[in-house]
């Protein structure tokens, strides 16, 4: 059931409901002012360049050398791991490398991936 109003309360909502439409058409009818677009489109333009530069160049530049590093690993190189564990490469496979932990000589297979740095080449 719906509450009835009294007269005085439905002639106000009404009029608030006119005076709402008719603010929201003369706002869209009215035209942009000139070059108002622009500068409001202005610093967003202005963000993505700066952003590319402080964000996205230096992550692209590390991978990069990361790239390059896990390319130019052999074995007998001394490697750090993600996980902290450093050891002497045995072995390169496809995707993984077999490294020596000391100081019990054990054996760890990890993924190439998980190479964080080269440390040092093993003195021979």
């Amino acid at each position: 059931m719906q509450a009835r109003l009294c007269p005085a309360e439905a002639s106000s909502q009404g009029e608030q409901r006119k005076s709402v439409t008719a603010t929201l058409a003369l706002w869209a009818a009215a035209p942009a002012a000139a070059g108002g677009s622009f500068g409001l489109l202005l610093p967003i333009l202005l963000f993505i360049p700066i952003f590319y530069l402080l964000l996205i160049r230096p992550q692209q530049k590390k991978q990069k050398s990361w790239q390059e590093m896990l390319g130019k690993i052999k074995t007998g190189d001394r490697v750090t791991t993600t996980g902290g564990i450093r050891g002497v490469i045995l072995s390169l496979k496809e995707d993984t490398i077999v490294i020596r932990v000391a100081p019990d000589n054990l054996k760890l297979e990890v993924a190439k991936t998980a190479i964080a740095s080269v440390v040092q080449e093993e003195a021979k």
